[in-house]
């Protein structure tokens, strides 16, 4: 299993490195400075509106039908028809609701009623997209996911790339371009995904039953009441940033927010690709009753070096790297990325650990922590964005992200009862303290490179400390090489 799980991360690591970054800096950078910090800030709160009533279009299915279908491959073909029916109805419960919320709750209208149409359409392909996915990498095709993972960003890359410099208009980019495009590509993604499965699964006609409908639900309300939990806390922030604050200032404050929010979640999507793979194969593993010390191991060291790099690079970097990326308001993004990037760990932690809780099939728990989550991201929220705005929301995110990781970890431990590894822990400690020194060491001295203009001069710094930490991850065999490539060296 480690052998599949090195073998089809490094692919799907790949693909996304190649395709996403370029989508992130190249596309949705380009249109956050083109339409400015309200407009985005707009469309950024009525998207995160939309996100959090995610959870109607699922329930909880996709998680229950990946760690089921990772078991039991046998059930593919009986429950898929069924399910794609109850997705749908899913889908028109979501609409209703959401819709119903935001006219008489949040008092929308006009502008913000058009796009929370689109895109809580996009969020009933995005829900279905994956709820196909889990039925490829429950069957461990993890090529065949790894490459639907990317293409609607693909997609958007091409339709948001013509628009933006395909010189088809005369007429300033709208932000509901933005949106257009990404329902064309989910559409498309949705398609082919849904011709994939069908392949897979013999599937011949829907199936409308009652009782099975029913079934399901109920096995999935605990993955359901998991991800609603997590979305909130995910999610809520932009949300009572305009709740709080009022529409223009909080519409303003949030575009801020969004500008180091949006460099987390491109981060954040690193530590989902492991998830994405940890849970059929820990899934898989536990029925076999198979031991996943290592494996958790040895996603945890892949995963958390990364983090800690990533995370106090951007730290140090932060005035630097939105001075770079946006145009405005850089001041004020600056201290708010720095919170959010620190975050990043413990999001990478939860990623791990709360996936093998899920495989196991500890949802009471989890449900438990992502409650509490919830509860600490509402107090701080309501008491630090009125005195500090979108960096109030950032302590709040950072809270809450830290609380739900040492409490996963504390969890993991209770059940388990893995043998401590004192040493492994040390090691940690003293490469985490050896990275913040380097990066605060190249922050603090300016090297000047031949070609490269003195105001650009921290690209060079930054290079020198991330290749600094990376190499101190080698001489401390966090990354060790030599058991990788032994790992893959091992028949399947």
């Amino acid at each position: 299993m480690q052998r599949k799980f090195l073998t089809n991360l490094g692919l799907l690591l790949f693909l996304n490195l190649l395709i996403k970054p370029f989508w992130i800096f190249g596309i949705d950078r380009t249109v956050q400075n083109t339409v400015g910090v309200g407009e985005y800030g707009f469309y950024f709160v009525i998207f995160n509106f939309s996100f959090l009533f995610n959870i109607l279009l699922d329930l909880g299915i996709t998680n229950f039908n990946n760690r089921n279908i990772a078991q039991h491959n046998h059930l593919l073909n009986k429950h898929f028809s069924g399910i794609v029916v109850l997705k749908l109805l899913l889908g028109l419960v979501f609409f209703l609701i959401t819709y119903l919320i935001a006219v008489f709750v949040m008092g929308y209208s006009g502008g913000q009623l058009y796009l929370l149409a689109f895109l809580a359409f996009n969020q009933f392909l995005a829900s279905f997209i994956l709820y196909l996915r889990s039925n490829i990498s429950g069957l461990l095709l993890f090529k065949t996911d790894s490459f639907l993972s990317i293409l609607d960003r693909l997609l958007m890359i091409l339709f948001c790339g013509v628009l933006l410099w395909g010189n088809l208009t005369h007429l300033p980019f709208r932000i509901e371009w933005f949106v257009y495009s990404q329902t064309a590509a989910y559409s498309i993604t949705a398609v082919i995904a849904f011709y994939i499965v069908i392949r897979k699964s013999g599937f011949r006609r829907l199936n409308w039953n009652w009782p099975f409908f029913l079934m399901i639900v109920k096995k999935s309300m605990p993955f359901a009441l998991m991800v609603l939990l997590m979305s909130l806390y995910n999610r809520l922030d932009p949300v009572m940033l305009e709740g709080i604050l009022g529409e223009s200032l909080g519409n303003e404050q949030a575009g801020i927010y969004a500008h180091g929010f949006r460099l987390l979640d491109a981060a954040s999507m690193i530590s989902f690709l492991f998830a994405v793979l940890l849970v059929p194969i820990f899934s898989k593993m536990i029925k076999q009753k198979e031991p996943v010390a290592q494996m958790l191991k040895l996603s945890f060291t892949l995963i958390i070096t990364t983090a800690v790099i990533i995370a106090v690079a951007s730290f140090f970097y932060s005035g630097e790297i939105m001075s770079l990326l946006y145009d405005t308001d850089t001041t004020q993004s600056a201290p708010v990325f720095q919170l959010l990037m620190l975050g990043f760990v413990s999001i990478s932690t939860t990623y791990i650990f709360g996936t093998l809780l899920t495989a196991n099939g500890n949802l009471k728990e989890l449900n438990i922590v992502a409650g509490i989550s919830l509860g600490i991201n509402l107090l701080v929220n309501l008491l630090l964005i009125p005195r500090f705005l979108a960096y109030g929301s950032a302590i709040s995110s950072f809270s809450t992200q830290l609380v739900a990781a040492i409490a996963q970890v504390f969890l993991v431990q209770r059940i388990f009862r893995f043998r401590v590894n004192y040493r492994f822990l040390i090691t940690l400690g003293v490469f985490i303290a050896g990275v913040i020194f380097l990066t605060w060491l190249s922050h603090r001295i300016t090297i000047l490179v031949p070609g490269i203009p003195a105001d650009q001069a921290w690209l060079a710094n930054l290079t020198i400390a991330l290749a600094g930490s990376f190499f101190l991850a080698v001489i401390l065999r966090l990354f060790n090489f030599n058991a990788l490539f032994r790992i893959l060296r091992r028949e399947s």
